[in-house]
């Protein structure tokens, strides 16, 4: 349970995380191409089906990631919200794909595109720490979507952030999903389980 001072605490650090990825952004501008080069080799090979996003906002720009993936010979796939309130769904995506917007807002894959369940999720953040925290929008999307997926087995997140984005600790709560790894522009930080 969230008491009001804390939640009012969270309100205020995403607020203090959303400038501190602004001004991430604006300093890294090539962020996205060079976290892939701090891709452990192994990681690509070990994905089947990956989840990347549609950058928002300030978003570090996964595509280059996707596909880093996609050569490895993993299928790509976009999340979409049926509702607010609901895990999000994986559909299949292609470069090129005719995109639709979803119960968010976000462009998404149509509803035709075959559904698919990933083996890793390419996460996005507000803000993160070494311990595999991260801080979301607010709206638990992802901490819903990766209880249920990792209910069904193995789930790899994988959070992609600035690196200027990292905090000294997140603030968690029992329904809050931890991060296996964060990839920045400057470095792979594997999170370590005993934590």
């Amino acid at each position: 349970m969230v008491h009001a001072s804390d939640a009012s605490a969270k309100s205020m650090l995403r607020i203090q995380a959303r400038a501190l990825r602004r001004d991430a952004a604006r300093n890294a501008p090539d962020a996205a191409n060079e976290a892939v080069a701090h891709l452990p080799p192994a990681l690509p090979s070990r994905a089947r089906i990956v989840a990347g996003y549609l950058a928002q906002a300030a978003e570090i720009d996964p595509r280059p990631l996707m596909t880093a993936f996609a050569t490895a010979g993993a299928r790509l796939a976009l999340p979409t919200a049926l509702s607010l309130e609901a895990p999000l769904v994986f559909r299949a995506y292609a470069q090129g794909d005719p995109l639709v917007p979803d119960a968010a807002g976000i462009p998404s894959p149509a509803e035709d595109a075959p559904e698919l369940e990933p083996d890793l999720v390419i996460t996005p953040l507000l803000a993160f720490d070494r311990f595999g925290a991260r801080m979301g929008q607010g709206g638990g999307h992802y901490d819903r979507t990766l209880a249920t997926l990792r209910a069904r087995g193995p789930v790899f997140a994988l959070g992609l952030a600035y690196a200027g984005q990292q905090i000294a600790r997140i603030p968690t709560e029992s329904h809050d999903q931890p991060l296996d790894a964060i990839l920045t522009e400057k470095e792979y930080i594997e999170v370590a389980k005993d934590l």
